[in-house]
């Protein structure tokens, strides 16, 4: 992990499903945790960027991601 990954987790926006819109790392732990349980995060960068929010999330840093956030 590394802050450009940081940045990018702060500020990509879901682009589908139930939570379209919302930033990933404002998504709810329960909705990233069925994406795992499924084992089925989508391909490709969204799909990384989404199991790093759970990961932030599980470990408890959200906090430190906040300050990267742009204006949406």
């Amino acid at each position: 992990m590394d802050k450009a990954q940081l940045i990018e987790v702060a500020n990509t926006v879901m682009p589908f499903g139930k939570y379209k819109g919302r930033v990933l790392i404002d998504l709810p732990e329960e909705y990233l945790l069925w994406f795992a349980r499924k084992e089925a995060f989508p391909a490709g960068q969204l799909g990384e960027l989404m199991s790093l929010a759970l990961l932030i999330k599980t470990e408890g840093l959200t906090s430190l991601v906040q300050p990267l956030r742009r204006s949406h």
